[in-house]
């Protein structure tokens, strides 16, 4: 399947994102990568250096003519995102990506792509193996575990990097050219709780599964469900009006992706398991059609069978964790008052876990406002600490100030409407981006970020298009060439 995306333009990027797609690259588990990219310097007979956490920098001197421009940091990071169907096999500490091309888009079997940020890496690859491409100065850094905490960018080391400029190839529309990020935080919530034995009855099985899911940031206005609140929403339900125990729950799996599978367990004597199956019935058809627009791929499965006991969840314990997890919130929590359409502040319920005693809740909070940052996190603090849960706080890194008189901005600008003839989007967006950390890193360094069009990131529907890439390539030589030298 790899050899066709190899074929495509312009071949050496397509080539260098099908080499380092082989190479398995989840977040936290970059040592394969990391060291790739320090030999694939090395053999170009370039600087090549490789910080203690695994971040990666290779310098690349001046084409003839260029010497007198700036130096350019050209930034991506080199984890992705692993999330797969709930059907898909596969091993993503010691599996390359299975790619295949369909209708225009390159995307992954079953699981996540990697293009966010692999197309960026590759990018960069193509223009340090080049002896054609005209530009200044270059440091290209490749960090580690963006996806999952930063701590790459966090980790780099003052005076690390000399480029005045950073060209950050790590946004998802290729129209878009973008000027400011939000910041996040991690949010986890744990509790032990009381077990108690059940007697033989009837264990109820509920699963949630075939939802769009995607980026916790960039995806989390498109109205789209999350597995934990929906089966939180049944399970409440049955047990505030049944004869009903918990038995166990677990959904989500990574905070920076909206969950989009979870499954729960209940016990029911025999005498109420038509009533409560009844009740979930007519609650899922009620969930289904409001959420019929924007996931109509939602899959409810109910199945029941003997319970010949066990454990389950203390009742008072149950209602306790069910609430708190119930009140907890998650998508928007408030909308930009001074960037139209732009997502201030929101929370991912990304993955929750009850089960054999110990619960546990990870949520990652977002805002492009400090203050309100924290005023989510403070929210979510105190619907747990109200069931008896410890919060803890971790994660923390500052979001990226839009600065409209950015002379990179304007260089970009002007090279946009020179290739495609019409004027891009300046934006701020409600992700992540390294750019507020590696600047507090090099003062006064001038900042953007720019890259192809990738839809359904961080999960297995992800995919980049085609054309877009040669779009972005086209973009990013001839920035490259004609930088402003002041």
């Amino acid at each position: 399947m790899n050899s066709e995306i190899q074929n495509l333009e312009p071949r050496t990027l397509w080539k260098y994102f099908s080499e380092i797609n082989a190479i398995p690259r989840p977040s936290k588990k970059e040592e394969k990568i990391s060291e790739f990219m320090l030999s694939f310097g090395k053999r170009l007979g370039l600087v090549s250096e490789m910080d203690e956490v695994g971040n990666v920098l290779i310098k690349k001197s001046a084409t003839p003519g260029m010497e007198s421009k700036p130096t350019i940091i050209l930034q991506s990071h080199l984890d992705m995102v692993h999330q797969k169907n709930n059907e898909t096999n596969f091993d993503f500490e010691n599996e390359g990506i299975k790619m295949y091309i369909n209708d225009g888009w390159v995307r992954a079997d079953g699981t996540t792509l990697g293009a966010d940020n692999g197309i960026g890496v590759a990018s960069i690859m193509a223009i340090l193996a080049s002896d054609e491409i005209s530009h200044p100065s270059i440091e290209a850094l490749f960090t580690i575990d963006e996806e999952t905490g930063m701590t790459g960018a966090k980790s780099i080391k003052e005076g690390w990097l000399k480029g005045k400029i950073l060209l950050n190839l790590d946004t998802e529309e290729d129209d878009e050219i973008d000027i400011g990020c939000a910041g996040g935080l991690d949010v986890t919530a744990t509790r032990t709780y009381h077990e108690a034995a059940a007697q033989d009855g009837v264990a109820i099985a509920i699963s949630v599964k075939g939802l769009q899911g995607g980026h916790s940031g960039i995806d989390i206005d498109k109205g789209r469900a999350n597995s934990n609140k929906v089966l939180i929403r049944l399970v409440y339900k049955v047990l505030k009006e049944e004869n009903t125990e918990l038995v166990e729950f677990e959904g989500g799996s990574l905070r920076n992706a909206i969950p989009r599978e979870s499954r729960a367990t209940l016990w029911v004597p025999r005498m109420s398991k038509d009533t409560c199956l009844e009740t979930l019935s007519s609650l899922i058809k009620t969930i289904q059609s409001e959420y019929q627009i924007h996931d109509p791929g939602m899959e409810v499965k109910v199945e029941s069978s003997d319970f010949a006991g066990g454990m389950v969840c203390d009742r008072k314990d149950a209602i306790q964790l069910i609430n708190a997890v119930y009140a907890a919130h998650n998508g928007v929590f408030r909308m930009s008052p001074d960037v139209e359409g732009l997502v201030e502040a929101s929370n991912n319920v990304a993955k929750v876990t009850i089960k054999g005693g110990n619960a546990s809740v990870l949520c990652l909070t977002r805002s492009s406002v400090e203050s309100t940052k924290w005023w989510v996190a403070e929210s979510l603090h105190a619907v747990f600490a109200l069931a008896g849960f410890g919060v803890q706080f971790s994660g923390d890194y500052p979001g990226w100030a839009p600065n409209r008189d950015s002379q990179i901005l304007h260089s970009l600008v002007e090279s946009y409407k020179t290739l495609f003839k019409s004027d891009p989007k300046v934006v701020a967006c409600h992700a992540g981006l390294e750019c507020g950390i590696i600047g507090s890193k090099v003062p006064g360094l001038d900042m953007i970020s720019f890259g192809p069009t990738i839809k359904g990131a961080h999960s297995p529907d992800e995919k980049v298009n085609i054309t877009s890439v040669e779009k972005f390539w086209t973009l990013l030589l001839y920035v490259l060439k004609n930088i402003d030298s002041k």
